[in-house]
């Protein structure tokens, strides 16, 4: 004979599951059910004119999607499958992160996590307790190191790092993923030498004998890459998960991933396949040849239930701020010698672009230096001549622009995707590198909403943290974590709430050619969407808004992570 469950058992599963709907009779035929419903919210979204509509009943449809948004005299369904009481809490579109890098993410998470330190003598420490209580792989990888939040006045070299780790090979990222430094171990194992050159699009740092130091930037970084070992296929499905459990918990239900590569869209593929694929993922290939590799001749249908889906190419116009890659017009205010470097010549640039567009994939360029934002819209005005129709060209960062260039963004339908919290992060070093009369364009985010520039906001993770809340209130303060410089750094260029908000969701859909599904909880769009401890709509307070947390993900009108 069945026994009955226990009693404790039963009372388990009464406090997990939703609050019952009420029944259909049991004799003759049922209403039809309507799917769930969300009530006693204090909920927003945006509409398509930009507006803030507020609701206090979401009603999602069989299908996953958004079935109805309700208002408080509204009727309510009766025959439902599930019904939750929000008791009034705050419910937001899901947050679209337009510029991140999936699987750094979940690397950052699994090696050696620089981003906090504060000075060398912090990161020495911590590389040399990772690599103390991880004897295996035999290389030590980190990222996330910051000479400008160190306060060291130089970069970090191999000797440096030979304190923490000598008898290993050690490879460090630094934060913006455009420079690295290497132990000697690791350049030892490279073949480094004085008589190894520099390649085209990057340089290894040298001491005053010619002698590398340890230091290699952008496309020089790939002299120690190539003899790293590569990860298995069960670390990276490993790292996958973890980078996919911290966007779900942070409220970011969908991403754009800039530049994927081959191996990640496989990693992706295995989750999709074994029903792991929460988080909905749009991509961008690591250049033109990676794309064809993956999706063939144009972009990929959407897959796994619109979860993943290959859509463009990325390509890097300079490289970062930080570590004076970015290509300016005039020499680095703090290191005259140098204006930064060019990766692509004005050639290169545009048959790579023409390449991409013959087959329809849209096309985003990484470009943070006023001279490499220039070159973009240069080669975008030739293109577009020949690429008609909505092509939503899009520059990567778009950091420091020349004044009298902002407004030709607007001139192709050109998309700033830009991560608010680089500049709460960068503005000390941005007045060093450059002096304060040439950042009159620099993160321009009121100026490019002034322009009639469609603007979609990120993050940059693992470059910065995947927290869109940060984000939100760097948006409307442009005041960092400590909150400073008070009343924000060159406070004109601030934006509303909503004009934020907008950024992480409904712009950053139509960024990714999604606007039809993703970005909003219009009915007929998706039921992606996020329940948060508090309001940010209705506080000035910055450091409020950057504290939000998340407690429930729904993804498809299912509940995909909940706050322990």
């Amino acid at each position: 004979m069945k026994r009955p469950a226990p009693l404790f058992l039963i009372a388990l599963a009464l406090i997990a599951a939703p609050a019952a709907a009420k029944k259909p009779p049991k004799y003759g035929a049922a209403p039809p059910t309507e799917g769930g419903l969300l009530d006693d919210v204090n909920g927003y979204t945006i509409g398509k004119d930009g507006q803030v509509i507020h609701f206090n009943g979401l009603l999602i449809g069989k299908n996953g999607k958004v079935a109805k948004l309700l208002q408080a005299g509204d009727k309510r369904p009766e025959w439902l499958d599930f019904k939750l009481d929000g008791h009034g809490r705050t419910l937001l579109p899901g947050m679209i992160d337009a510029h991140g890098h999936i699987m750094d993410l979940g690397f950052a998470l699994t090696h050696v996590d620089l981003s906090a330190t504060t000075s060398l003598a912090d990161a020495q420490t911590k590389v040399a307790n990772y690599a103390a209580n991880h004897p295996n792989p035999a290389w030590v990888e980190g990222f996330g190191w910051n000479q400008e939040t160190w306060h060291l006045g130089r970069f970090p070299t191999a000797a440096d790092i030979d304190l923490a780790v000598r008898d290993r090979p050690v490879v460090l990222d630094r934060v913006d993923g455009h420079a690295l430094v290497a132990n000697s171990a690791a350049m030892a194992a490279a073949g480094i030498s004085a008589s190894t050159r520099d390649v085209p699009g990057g340089h290894i740092e040298r001491d005053a004998h010619g002698r590398p130091t340890g230091v290699f930037v952008d496309e020089a970084m790939a002299l120690i890459r190539k003899v790293v070992p590569q990860p298995a296929p069960l670390d990276r499905d490993d790292a996958f998960r973890k980078a996919q459990e911290a966007l779900l918990s942070v409220g970011i239900t969908a991403t754009c991933d800039m530049d994927t590569m081959p191996v990640d869209w496989d990693v992706w593929r295995r989750a999709g396949d074994a029903g792991a694929l929460r988080v909905r993922i749009i991509s961008y290939g690591h250049g033109v040849e990676t794309a064809l590799a993956i999706a063939g001749t144009g972009p990929t249908p959407w897959l796994y239930d619109n979860h993943l889906r290959m859509v463009g190419v990325k390509l890097f116009a300079d490289g970062a701020l930080g570590s004076r890659g970015a290509w300016l017009k005039q020499p680095y205010a703090d290191m005259p010698s140098t204006r930064g470097t060019s990766l692509l010549d004005d050639t290169r640039l545009k048959n790579l672009m023409s390449r991409a567009a013959m087959d329809n994939f849209q096309v985003a360029v990484h470009a943070i230096g006023d001279a490499a934002n220039a070159q973009v819209l240069d080669a975008i005005d030739e293109l577009s001549d020949t690429y008609k129709g909505d092509r939503r060209w899009r520059i990567e960062h778009a950091q420091i622009v020349a004044p009298a260039d902002l407004p030709r963004f607007a001139e192709h339908g050109i998309i700033a995707s830009m991560q608010p919290t680089h500049e709460t992060s960068d503005w000390r070093m941005a007045e060093a590198r450059l002096g304060d009369d040439r950042l009159k364009g620099a993160y321009a985010w009121n100026t490019m909403l002034a322009e009639h520039v469609p603007l979609a906001f990120g993050s940059d993770y693992p470059v910065e943290s995947p927290n869109p809340f940060p984000g939100l209130a760097a948006a409307v303060s442009r005041e960092d974590a400590h909150g400073e410089p008070v009343g924000g750094w060159h406070p004109a260029e601030r934006i509303t709430m909503p004009q934020a908000l907008a950024a992480f969701t409904t712009g950053a859909a139509y960024a990714a050619g999604a606007e039809d599904r993703l970005g909003s909880l219009e009915p007929g769009k998706l039921a992606d969407f996020v329940l948060v401890d508090r309001d940010p709509l209705t506080t000035t307070d910055s450091q409020a808004i950057r504290a939000i947390q998340v407690q429930e993900t729904w993804i498809g009108g299912q509940r995909v992570w909940v706050r322990k």
